[in-house]
């Protein structure tokens, strides 16, 4: 794992740091650096000190878990634009909750938790947009539960499918692509791979989908929608 100062301008157009004066964002991007990591490589592990939360600028970051026997659960999968971690800074103790790896050859920018503070302390406005953030986090991890909780694996799968950037856009033939692999989907959703590959395979049956490879067109929306409620 490599690490290099942040010199350009990417930060100016992420929510979070939106709302930063010129001069705020010369002091985040200051102590930022920019880290390349390959595919499968870790980038902390749960329990390790926390001095950076990160931004992922390419390629796919999996945050997840690991149980007692060694089974992994996936608890986020992070996709370009978006960022992790930037919740720890806050905590009373600051360490990784959980542990992270690169899917795929992966570029991260790594904002240094004290920085930000620093940031947010002289700045009411960095706050608010941090604070959005993160209620829209806790909105989505309560849909979450809700999912796990009240709704069976098709359901889930469906919802996964129709939020994947513009799953209808040209519906009927919106296309979406896998980026990621199907066995950490399904870990993600709380499924086998089997159960991941046998809905995938009733959907297509039903004329809803068509898969191929990485690679889903979307042939009728709506139907989908309806069928991940029967």
């Amino acid at each position: 794992m490599s690490a290099i100062p942040v010199t350009d301008t990417y930060l100016e157009d992420v929510e979070l740091f939106r709302a930063m004066t010129p001069d705020e964002l010369a002091c985040v991007r200051r102590t930022a650096t920019r880290v390349g990591l390959d595919h499968g490589q870790w980038l902390f592990r749960q329990g390790d000190p926390a001095e950076r939360f990160y931004l992922v600028r390419g390629g796919h970051v999996r945050l997840f878990r690991l149980s007692a026997d060694g089974n992994e659960k996936v608890i986020e999968i992070v996709r370009p634009g978006q960022t992790f971690a930037e919740a720890v800074p806050f905590m009373r103790e600051q360490r990784y909750p959980v542990n992270a790896a690169a899917l795929g050859t992966t570029e991260l920018i790594g904002i240094s938790n004290a920085t930000f503070r620093n940031v947010l302390q002289t700045s009411t406005e960095a706050c608010f947009r941090l604070m959005a953030d993160m209620s829209q986090r806790l909105h989505r991890r309560l849909g979450e539960i809700d999912a796990l909780t009240l709704q069976n694996a098709t359901y889930r799968m469906v919802n996964y499918l129709l939020a994947l950037p513009d799953p209808g856009a040209d519906a009927p033939g919106g296309t979406i692509h896998l980026s990621v692999p199907k066995g950490v989907l399904a870990s993600r959703l709380s499924i086998t791979q089997e159960t991941f590959s046998r809905i995938l395979h009733n959907l297509a049956r039903e004329g809803l989908i068509e898969v191929r490879g990485a690679a889903i067109r979307i042939r009728d929306p709506e139907g989908l929608r309806a069928f991940g409620r029967d």
